[in-house]
């Protein structure tokens, strides 16, 4: 049974959370405002599914924003349960449908081994597309191609409506083009970019209704957090899976802040509409924040159209009232901002280790650095670059890629370069274009170089060895640990070296 001395037990929580947490069968919808216990909620909910109402883990479909927030929440859910919640599906979205997908691929045109292009990668691969079509990558940038296609797909639009949707914008044009012989390179490549790991299992449970039918009998329960952050794809996923009704959202309209990257607000207004019967709760209780920071912020927020509506409260009084400063401009802002910063250090308020300022955008971040410098305040600057994103972790990362699938074109331009290998601009070309004229990926005709006559004799060489590499690290690799592999990619290429 479920630990009942522990603080995160149901007994703790309040009327509206205990609410959310007892319903079972049918839809809800939780409007979560901040600081209102709403991973508390999720959690105790998943708990008493497993343990009060005998429901397998195997049988919960729970969505989180982040992988980081899905680890924390299984742990939670462990120490309640006092067990691991072993075979439950909780994740992100994206990770969610790539297990779903790595399960299914064969039935969408894929293998099971078919790897996820990055941004960088498909930025690469979109240039590409753009330079084999003749659009000029100067006059329509490829990142603003990029961002135009991924939008398209977050709105489920496809190529031919993108372009009939602004028929005399070139930019829109050029993205369309480029937009419908994406799919088809990236299939070629057995590869699938982010958004396609949210559009492929519709499109598979479209074309395979019997998949469908075996998810939806697999899950008998959905949830979902940050409800008002899903895109059309992601509530679309939902909706069908979810078809038998037992769909619990939490989420918060007054919160959602990534429309530019697709996310739609609306769809917590149409699961009210979408999921019949659907039981509402709101949980208005901010246990983070003091009554004069909520009064300010509910009364800003009150203005916004469309809202569900409801009023956060607090039992927590006192605090400082909100100052609100109109700056002349950015310097003029991050001017008074380390002022105040000096001001409250030398009042002994706090130190200048307890204090934080947000910005808005990394853009901000210069002038208030500038200020701080000059003021000889020390700092600290928080999200320097991803792990994932430095550059030898991706160069590392194109080995392991083409290794394990060698039709991964984006991994075997990344990875053929480090170390240079004495092959250029031109060389690639080339290959590239006796590639496409062949109908193989890079890396066969890397391995069948000595058929190029226009190749230079070394230069056919050095692909065909590298292909050799490739095809040696292969091999190897079934009877290695990831680990392994990597150590000897490290010490075949001397990695360190360039270091």
């Amino acid at each position: 049974m479920i630990d009942t001395s522990s603080p995160e037990l149901t007994l703790s929580l309040n009327p509206a959370q205990q609410e959310a947490v007892e319903h079972v069968h049918g839809p809800m919808l939780v409007l979560a405002g901040a600081g209102s216990g709403k991973t508390r909620v999720l959690t105790a909910r998943i708990a008493a599914l497993i343990d009060r109402h005998g429901v397998p883990p195997g049988r919960i479909f729970a969505v989180t924003f982040t992988n980081k927030a899905a680890g924390e929440m299984k742990q939670r859910i462990g120490r309640l349960l006092q067990r691991d919640p072993s075979g439950l599906w909780i994740g992100t979205f994206h990770s969610l449908s790539a297990r779903l997908l790595r399960r299914e691929a064969e039935l969408l045109g894929f293998t099971r081994n078919f790897t996820i292009y990055d941004e960088d990668d498909r930025l690469s691969l979109i240039r590409r597309l753009m330079e084999q079509r003749s659009h000029s990558v100067k006059l329509f940038p490829p990142r603003a191609v990029q961002s135009l296609i991924s939008a398209a797909k977050n709105r489920m639009v496809p190529p031919s409506e993108l372009a009939g949707s602004s028929p005399f914008d070139r930019l829109a044009q050029v993205a369309a083009d480029v937009y419908g012989a994406l799919g088809p390179a990236l299939k070629a490549a057995n590869t699938m970019d982010f958004d396609d790991l949210l559009l492929h299992p519709l499109t598979l449970f479209r074309e395979h209704p019997g998949r469908l039918k075996a998810y939806q009998e697999r899950f008998s329960f959905v949830l979902v957090d940050e409800f008002q952050d899903t895109n059309r794809a992601q509530y679309q996923l939902i909706r069908m899976i979810g078809a038998h009704g037992n769909v619990f959202a939490v989420g918060d309209d007054d919160q959602s802040i990534y429309g530019w990257r697709g996310a739609d607000v609306r769809n917590m207004q149409e699961f009210l509409r979408d999921f019949e019967g659907a039981r509402l709760v709101r949980l208005e209780e901010n246990y983070r924040s003091t009554q004069v920071v909520l009064d300010a912020a509910n009364g800003v927020i009150a203005e916004n159209s469309g809202r569900i509506g409801k009023t956060l409260t607090t039992r927590r009084r006192g605090g400082e009232t909100v100052t609100l400063v109109a700056a002349a401009d950015e310097r003029d802002e991050a001017e008074w901002v380390v002022r105040e910063l000096e001001r409250r250090s030398a009042a002994g308020d706090w130190q200048y280790a307890e204090m934080a300022v947000l910005y808005r955008t990394n853009s901000q971040s210069r002038a208030l650095e500038e200020a701080c410098r000059r003021a000889g305040i020390p700092y600290r600057l928080i999200g320097a670059i991803s792990f994932y994103e430095r550059r030898e972790v991706k160069d590392l990362l194109a080995y392991l890629r083409l290794i394990a699938n060698p039709a991964d074109d984006e991994a075997f331009l990344r990875a053929v370069a480090v170390p240079r290998r004495g092959l250029g601009d031109s060389s690639l070309a080339t290959l590239g274009r006796m590639a496409a004229q062949w109908g193989k990926p890079l890396l066969d005709t890397a391995r069948a170089a000595d058929r190029i006559t226009d190749l230079r004799p070394n230069v056919r060489e050095a692909f065909r060895n590298f292909g050799g590499f490739i095809d040696g690290l292969a091999e190897r690799a079934g009877r290695l640990a990831p680990a392994e592999v990597l150590e000897q990619v490290i010490r075949g290429i001397d990695y360190e070296a360039m270091l």
